[in-house]
């Protein structure tokens, strides 16, 4: 029997992090393991996650590379859920893999598929880890999830599932009518478990989802199933850019400020998704990622519906609820 190939999670316990720590244990094929900064080591979120028999390794991202490869050393497959404010700090983690003889760098993507410069920061600075990853011709994977499920859906009127949404002003953008790619949350780590030993994936992008709708398709299966009439706010597709040129601005003054940054995140998010119609399947495949659906035929993700329906039901849980 062939040795488990070890998984070193950067991120466990933020929300895509903890999908794919539980999509890595499910599947069971892997020796699982964390890093955590110092400062964090000794937090209740990775304390209970060690508690699982997941060994845990402790590293500054600022130390030089030399000492961040003894860290990564014996490791197979790096896989990094940082968080946006650090994302640039895995630039110096690609050095260190690299000199550790990782097999496979898996940098945190996992976002709406976006061209890789001019439209959003966040793609922007993503793309400065990819580059890093190629200049060194390190073996990588960029996985792209399109826009949760979780944080898909709108409001209803009598307020049931309020508590498992972000979502509390029932916008519709533009005309609504735009395509988007959706993953439910606890579907990416399934994925993640699937692609990252596959060597069809290898030095490759992919994106994964669960279902392709417009923002009418959303409301009206979130009316019929909830049987509930939701009334709706339109913002149109001039307001949207302006929104993002604003934003940007705003965050050109001050670019480090987290609460200049977010603002800038979320309304490119929209420009990118709504306006320019950037997260679905065409423009992905055209810019060469491979789906993950034909990939796994007999993969079968959570669809919106069920989503719903179980956050109607009372059975949802609000990300970010941490």
């Amino acid at each position: 029997m062939a040795a488990k190939q070890t998984v070193l999670l950067l991120g466990a316990t933020g929300e895509t992090g903890s999908s794919i720590l539980e999509g890595l244990l499910e599947a069971n094929q892997f020796n699982v393991e964390i890093l955590v900064r110092p400062s964090s080591a000794e937090k209740p979120a990775v304390k209970k996650i060690v508690s699982r028999g997941v060994r845990l390794r402790v590293a500054e991202l600022g130390a030089p590379a030399d000492e961040l490869a003894k860290v990564l050393s014996g490791v197979d497959i790096l896989v990094s859920a940082i968080g946006p404010q650090d994302c640039l700090q895995q630039k110096v983690l690609v050095k260190a893999a690299k000199d550790a003889n990782v097999e496979r760098f898996v940098p945190c993507a996992f976002i709406t598929i976006a061209p890789p410069k001019g439209v959003m920061l966040l793609r922007d600075e993503k793309e400065e880890v990819y580059n890093e990853i190629k200049r060194l011709a390190l073996n990588h994977t960029i996985i792209d999830v399109g826009y949760w499920h979780q944080i898909s859906f709108p409001r209803v009127p009598s307020g049931r599932v309020d508590y498992a949404t972000v979502i509390m002003d029932n916008t519709i953008h533009a005309d609504g009518n735009a395509p988007n790619i959706l993953t439910d949350l606890r579907d990416i780590g399934r994925f993640v478990a699937r692609i990252i030993t596959d060597e069809r994936t290898l030095n490759k992008y992919v994106y994964t989802w669960g279902d392709v709708l417009t923002e009418n398709e959303i409301f009206s299966i979130v009316e019929e199933l909830s049987g509930e009439k939701i009334e709706k706010n339109y913002v149109s597709a001039e307001t949207i850019e302006k929104q993002a040129q604003d934003a940007a601005a705003e965050l050109s003054q001050n670019p480090q400020d987290p609460s200049k940054r977010y603002p800038a995140y979320i309304s490119q998010y929209q420009y990118s998704k709504y306006v320019r119609q950037d997260n679905r399947p065409w423009y992905a495949k055209f810019l060469g990622y491979l789906d993950a659906r034909e990939l796994y035929p007999d993969f079968k993700p959570i669809s919106f519906r069920e989503c719903v329906q179980e956050a109607l039901d009372g059975k949802g849980r609000r990300p970010y609820s941490g």
